[in-house]
């Protein structure tokens, strides 16, 4: 009776899910253009920034230095005059401005060392950094090879041989895509499963369930194992459709063991969403704890940046959250190809909160029933 009532109660919870077009359309944003969007809008590399040039030269030089400048690190860059110059810095029409400065050939064939004045409007900080140093390079490369008449390979004492592993060609998007799908997991288990539960109360179909022979622990496993489902699902969807086959990302790993990953942490997440939804008085309060609670999960959890580049102390308390040990997992399995014998520690540790966070949803539903009825 125990198992037909969760399966029965589990089967309301998804034709509940199923009327309420909202939530389905944040489910398929959520595991589509939120993926794709994330993998593709923002690149970690320069891309096509704007430059604008001041020639007081007019030399082979430095037409040399201007035509170095091309797609796709740089748009084709914009001669301007030096007014020109200021004014489009000060309204943002160009993000880096290289004054070349009068008998600069002159200058160098010389030997006097002169200088070339960059610009940076460094408001736009993801490019402002990274652009300084293509600049530099790109235009003591061609005054190099100005004077040496050919480009001259440089001889280095020591040869770095380069082997990219996972990601050869460094495509951000391949990071970034399976990284968003990570997010989205622990994003919407936690609000679908909240959301099932403040849906009773608000609805008034709590008292119902009052009243059947049905106890608070069959309650609560029927909603999360049904909103575990609808995420696993969607999850496995969105590596398949998006990120293999629109992102086109080679993902090295099993599938069933990632999604055996997936699987243990929505135990760990839904407990979570069981626990914020039984503080919570309302949809708006819930609201506001899943945003205070799920900003630090994907932030300090080493999706958005590496763990060791953070303090010691933050790594330290980020490994008592679930999303820590299924990024690691994920990231392990999908881009380096490990099997279980390597991520075995992670499935552990999630299991361990997941239990640890079950038994407090556990008491806080029995309370909060208690208290409702």
């Amino acid at each position: 009776m125990r198992l037909a009532n969760i399966f029965n109660l589990g089967g309301k919870e998804l034709r509940s899910l199923a009327r309420d077009r909202v939530m389905l359309v944040l489910i398929v944003w959520a595991f589509t253009g939120a993926v794709y969007t994330a993998a593709t809008a923002i690149p970690e590399t320069l891309n096509k920034a704007s430059i604008a040039i001041v020639d007081e030269d007019g030399s082979a030089l430095s037409n040399r230095i201007v035509s170095a400048f091309y797609p796709p690190y740089f748009n084709p860059p914009k001669l301007v005059s030096m007014a020109e110059m200021d004014a489009g810095l000060d309204d943002g029409s160009f993000t880096f401005a290289l004054d070349i400065p009068p008998n600069f050939e002159r200058d160098v064939v010389a030997g006097r060392a002169p200088s070339l004045q960059l610009n940076v409007d460094a408001t736009r900080v993801s490019q402002a950094f990274t652009g300084a140093g293509y600049i530099q390079n790109i235009a003591l490369t061609e005054v190099v090879a100005f004077l040496m008449h050919h480009r001259v390979p440089s001889v280095l004492p020591v040869d770095l041989a380069l082997r990219m592993r996972s990601n050869p060609t460094l495509n951000e998007s391949w990071f970034g895509a399976v990284v968003e799908v990570i997010n989205q997991v622990t994003l919407l288990s936690i609000i679908l499963t909240g959301a099932a539960l403040i849906r009773e109360r608000e609805h008034g179909t709590i008292e119902h369930l009052l009243v059947m022979p049905v106890t608070p622990f069959e309650i609560m496993v029927s909603k999360i194992w049904s909103m575990a489902l609808v995420v696993a699902l969607a999850w496995i969807g969105a590596l398949t459709l998006v990120v293999q086959g629109i992102l086109h990302v080679p993902l090295q790993g099993s599938l069933a063991l990632a999604l055996a990953g997936a699987v243990v942490t929505l135990y760990a997440t839904t407990s979570l969403g069981i626990v914020l939804a039984t503080t919570a008085r309302s949809m708006p309060q819930f609201a506001l704890l899943t945003i205070i609670v799920i900003v630090p999960l994907e932030m300090l959890s080493g999706g958005a940046t590496p763990r060791e580049s953070m303090p010691q102390f933050v790594q330290d308390i980020m490994l008592a959250a679930p999303t820590t040990h299924f990024i690691m997992l994920a990231q392990a399995i999908l881009f380096r190809g490990a099997g279980f014998d390597v991520v075995w520690p992670q499935f552990l540790a999630l299991f361990v909160i997941g239990t640890v966070l079950f038994s407090v949803a556990l008491v806080r539903f029995r309370k909060a029933i208690m208290e409702q009825g």
